[in-house]
């Protein structure tokens, strides 16, 4: 009994000089058609394709192939879009967020600052420290907050031991 040639199924084409294409081509083009095989011919004695027998579903024509890579343009151009209109509405938000949450931290600051004596706790004084910066931050940019948080809490460190 004489076994079948085994199938070529690597995701490579397979690569066949032209003339064992002359010679095998109806061989070829079944193989195409039945299991959606690409061929590259390579012309006698030199690696480098020249043509290809594919499936018929898989040839394009190039006009087709234009048409398919404007439409990926047009499409991948529209979610560029979107994208960047997010990152912006998105960053917008995080900085109003953040201008929230350090203005509410300033007035935690000032009301501390009101009912705890300076260099009366230690604690508070490392946190005070550790939040020095958002609140000069806060002062630079709202000049009216950083007047109701006090003077103490947009020193430096607010002149209390660390």
């Amino acid at each position: 009994m004489v076994a079948s040639a085994p199938l070529h199924h690597s995701d490579q084409p397979r690569s066949v000089p032209l003339r064992e294409a002359r010679t095998r081509l109806t061989q070829l083009v079944s193989l195409a058609e039945l299991t959606d095989t690409v061929t590259v011919l390579t012309r006698d004695g030199d690696h480098r394709p020249v043509a290809a027998i594919v499936p018929a579903a898989g040839a394009r024509s190039g006009a087709q192939a234009r048409a398919d890579a404007d439409r990926v343009a047009a499409v991948t151009a529209g979610w560029a879009r979107r994208l960047d209109e997010a990152h912006r509405h998105s960053s917008r938000r995080h900085a109003a967020e953040l201008r929230a949450v350090t203005t509410a931290l300033a007035e935690a600051w000032a009301e501390l600052d009101r009912r705890a004596r300076p260099g009366g706790d230690p604690a508070l004084a490392r946190l005070r420290a550790a939040h020095a910066d958002l609140i000069r931050e806060l002062a630079a940019e709202s000049p009216a907050v950083a007047a109701d948080a006090g003077p103490r809490a947009v020193g430096p460190l607010s002149g209390d031991a660390a």
